[in-house]
């Protein structure tokens, strides 16, 4: 296997090869890119409920479906077959930073003293996971899209709530990232 394919492309390749998706959608079959609307399509098609929000044609929006089953697979066989067996290198200012909050473990895609399932189980596994994974569904589900949805997609359309959204998932972001997330790996 080629080293160019196991290692991280670089932005001015990978950037553009995303972005490329968009048109591509437009052109091939006047569809939006987006990964959020799935779970609503898988919902309407597996839910018999008599719920308002899932009754459309699904079966429209089926390629969706197809998409993202295509990003799980595709993840699986990259993992399988193209993982790099080297450890991740984490920038040494961030690694002295992680330290002080007990984080050391970059065998992984993750640190494993965030995420694994003993760590699910503690106070901070279940704000980290289950509390930011409510906040996540429900500010996707609120801004009307996710960041790929936005940002990709609605940007590249010069639409002015998808910047606003933008704006609003990167502020979000350095606020987690920068006073959020310290203080809860204190815990």
């Amino acid at each position: 296997m080629p080293d160019f394919i196991k290692n991280p492309w670089p932005w001015y390749v990978a950037g553009p090869l995303i972005g490329l998706t968009v048109p591509l959608l437009l052109i091939l079959g006047n569809k939006s890119f987006g990964i959020s609307s799935s779970l609503r399509h898988v919902c309407a098609a597996c839910l018999p409920a008599n719920i308002p929000f899932f009754k459309y044609d699904w079966k429209k929006e089926i390629w969706n479906l197809f998409f993202v089953a295509g990003i799980l697979i595709g993840g699986i066989l990259a993992a399988q077959f193209l993982s790099n067996p080297n450890p991740v290198e984490v920038n040494p200012k961030l690694a002295a930073e992680m330290a002080g909050y007990g984080v050391t473990d970059y065998s992984g895609l993750i640190p494993a003293e965030i995420f694994s399932w003993p760590q699910l189980l503690t106070a901070r596994g279940l704000i980290m996971m289950v509390f930011g994974g409510f906040l996540v569904g429900f500010g996707t589900r609120y801004a009307g899209g996710c960041t790929s949805g936005h940002a990709i997609m609605g940007l590249s359309n010069l639409q002015w709530p998808s910047l606003v959204a933008t704006c609003c998932f990167m502020a979000g972001g350095f606020i987690m990232a920068n006073l959020i997330l310290p203080y809860v790996l204190h815990l």
